[in-house]
């Protein structure tokens, strides 16, 4: 999906996930589809929503071929965009959430279709030559410029320039690509691993129901000191090791030996993964090397802020730096106190004892119960929560409406408008939170229909989907523990970026942007769930309705901070893990699981553990192939704007206005640094070896990372 669909619909947490879509009338009482589309009210509907986006493109592909004014070719390029953008993000939001077989399984073919046919519209000549000629048009508006010029480097990103050999193989190997990712994505969920546990006792009765019984035969046992019985059989548990659970059981598990069999096995599946990331950043770099760039990275990195390999690795190893000194000291804190609790005095602390031995620490410093906090935040409540902030910060109203019959795909999907007082309405949203069978596991925003100009008097409305996964029942409602909150206000912070954007063009509405951008608003809106002035608006027991203690919160946030170097530590690692792995190659070819202990030793406190390949879980090396980092450059310019335009009065009109007309409504059609600039002022970023890096002042001066 390299031109008319420039940055794929998938957008996702640092640890979980995010994505975007588009539609053609806003969703109305009468009968319809899902989503609002008179087509999907059946299964089969898929087929015809592609032979329809497919008919239509074809005619605007002529037109644009006919040369017409360069303003107008913009405008069909960016119909031709939204019909498209239409069936595969509609297809996308039913694979990850319909609970009917065979809407998925068509939803999965209509965008395997409409990907070929993409395919055919990002080699097509006559496109390419227009988007040219419109580029060179000086009499056009700014946003009009910069969508000419976006959709003439992502053409260029599928080889549409090369000779026409060059460019047969750029298409062989975009396909290899996807289908390597593909690969390397299932076998992450179709090998999560797992460690059988003898005796049953080694495991605490809490986590019980987290785990499977199994039996076996106790070896050496005799028949004559067994009675009459023939055999006996030992009870134990399986530990299903899959990264969403294995987190939760080494914070819990007392045993040591437990804790390294499950962090070990975690950590060295998928084995197959070692193979399919080889041939994945081989492919890579091939295609990077035919399109003129000496890396994958430097190919992935030309259009962005940060612009080049060679910023991404200044501003890491600057952050490495920064952060070690205050990793080491909470590394020497860990192993102290490990010390202190095992009596062994001279004991080594293991990657498997941090979760454990972290956990007991903020334990035991804010005696913090996780089932309290989470009596607190009841999901109903935290809907309150985003219907508060929104009315708050941009004086909208956020209210539930009735979803037409066929619209919806699930019971427990909600759906809300976005109204403001002079402007009408704005946008809507479903809310998809709850768990269920056969739904996908991720948190994702779903742009399902773009916002853009339709014509002087009218504008097609955003339409978004929240998806989430927080457990619960009719007989257990559910109540999200704070990671859940946090996780909700990061996604709605996507959602607002598409709701609130008023682009001309679709191609830039709301997440659009350049990737180390993307992830600012959801960001900045995570800093949203740990302010008690925003947490006591709608924080409040589920049965007694007492507003969460001011005490609970400090704790909270205390807890948050205690380890923060430790965390961003990581994340820097992850970085560069993913920089290093799509970075230049050797003509003899390298051994990822050597370069990641390299840098694990290089730029963390802990040790490797010898012969585990935690990267080959790692599903960002697929998504966001040397762009991981842009998440530390969203944590940085998050922290600037919080400090400087929110943390005073977050919650007032004058907050959420400097918020939505300098940042939030500009989308993709505005320069991020001239965004940043405009909303901060000075000091948010630094010029770099002709690239943009975040000023790190302010996240260095929230952890405390800076010495006075």
């Amino acid at each position: 999906m390299h031109a008319l669909i420039r940055q794929s619909a998938a957008h996702v947490r640092a640890n979980s996930h995010f994505i975007h879509i588009s539609t053609s009338k806003a969703p109305s009482i009468k009968e319809t589809g899902l989503y609002g589309y008179h087509h999907l009210k059946t299964p089969k509907g898929f087929q015809r929503f592609v032979d329809d986006a497919i008919e239509r493109s074809e005619e605007l592909v002529n037109y644009i071929a006919g040369m017409p004014s360069s303003p107008e070719i913009i405008r069909a390029m960016d119909e031709i965009s939204d019909t498209v953008c239409s069936v595969i993000d509609s297809a996308e939001l039913c694979r990850h959430t319909h609970p009917d077989r065979e809407f998925v399984d068509e939803a999965s073919k209509a965008g395997l279709r409409i990907n070929e046919f993409l395919h055919y519209l990002n080699t097509n000549h006559s496109i390419y030559k227009a988007v040219i000629k419109a580029e060179k048009d000086s009499s056009l508006t700014h946003e009009a410029q910069r969508a000419a010029r976006f959709l003439r480097m992502d053409l260029e990103k599928g080889g549409i320039h090369l000779c026409p050999e060059k460019l047969d193989r750029a298409n062989e190997l975009s396909i290899d690509i996807i289908q390597l990712c593909r690969e390397y994505n299932t076998n992450i969920i179709t090998d999560p691993g797992h460690v059988d546990i003898f005796p049953a006792s080694k495991i605490p009765k809490k986590m019980h129901h987290f785990v499977s019984p199994i039996y076996r035969n106790i070896p050496g046992a005799s028949k004559e000191s067994l009675g009459s019985r023939d055999s006996i059989k030992e009870k134990g548990f399986r530990i299903a090791t899959e990264p969403s659970t294995l987190q939760g059981f080494l914070q819990c598990l007392p045993d040591a030996g437990v804790r390294k069999m499950a962090y070990v096995q975690g950590n060295s599946v998928p084995h197959a993964n070692l193979e399919v990331l080889d041939k994945l950043i081989a492919t890579r770099h091939e295609f990077a090397q035919l399109m003129g760039y000496k890396s994958y990275a430097e190919f992935s990195l030309h259009s962005t802020m940060a612009a080049s390999p060679e910023v991404v690795l200044s501003f890491l190893l600057e952050m490495s730096k920064v952060v070690r000194p205050k990793a080491d000291q909470e590394f020497e804190a860990i192993r102290d106190f490990k010390r202190e609790k095992s009596g062994e005095p001279n004991g080594e602390l293991e990657p498997w004892d941090e979760a454990y031995f972290t956990w007991l620490m903020k334990s035991a410093t804010y005696k913090l119960d996780s089932s309290i906090i989470a009596s607190y935040f009841p999901l109903p409540q935290c809907i309150e929560g985003l219907k508060i902030l929104v009315e708050s910060l941009f004086g909208v109203t956020f209210h539930r409406v009735p979803l037409a019959p066929g619209e919806s795909w699930h019971p427990d999907v909600l759906k809300i408008v976005l109204h403001h007082p002079t402007e009408a309405n704005l946008g809507y949203l479903y809310l998809d939170l709850k768990s269920r069978k056969g739904k996908h596991p991720i948190c994702a925003h779903f742009a399902i229909r773009g916002g853009r100009r339709v014509s002087e008097t009218k504008y097609q409305l955003p339409v978004v989907a929240l998806v989430c996964n927080f457990s619960g029942s009719s007989l257990a409602p559910v109540r999200l523990n704070h990671f859940e909150v946090e996780t909700l206000f990061h996604e709605f912070g996507h959602a607002l970026h598409s709701l609130l954007s008023r682009t001309e063009y679709q191609h830039f509405s709301g997440t659009r942007v350049v990737l180390d951008f993307a992830e600012t608003p959801s960001n900045l809106f995570e800093s949203y769930a740990w302010d008690y002035r925003v947490l006591e608006t709608f924080a409040k027991h589920y049965s007694t309705g007492d507003v969460i203690p001011k005490k609970l919160v400090e704790s909270m946030v205390g807890a948050k901070k205690m380890f923060a170097a430790t965390e961003l530590q990581r994340q820097i690692f992850y970085a560069l893990v993913d920089q290093t792995l799509f970075g230049e190659q050797t003509s003899t070819g390298r051994d990822t699981m050597a370069i990641v202990a390299d840098l694990k030793r290089q730029h963390t406190s802990w040790t490797h553990v010898e012969g585990t390949h935690w990267h080959t879980r790692f599903s960002h090396l697929t998504n966001y192939g040397a762009g991981y980092y842009s998440y530390l450059y969203a944590k940085c310019f998050a922290t600037t704007i919080w400090q400087r335009i929110c943390q005073e009065d977050p919650l007032s009109l004058d907050t959420g206005l400097a918020l939505r007309t300098k940042f939030l409504q500009h989308g993709g059609a505005k320069d991020p640094a001239d965004i940043l600039n405009d909303l901060v002022g000075s000091g948010i970023i630094r010029n770099c070896s002709g690239g943009i890096i975040p000023d790190i002042t302010s996240l260095c001066e929230e952890m405390e990372l800076m010495k006075h």
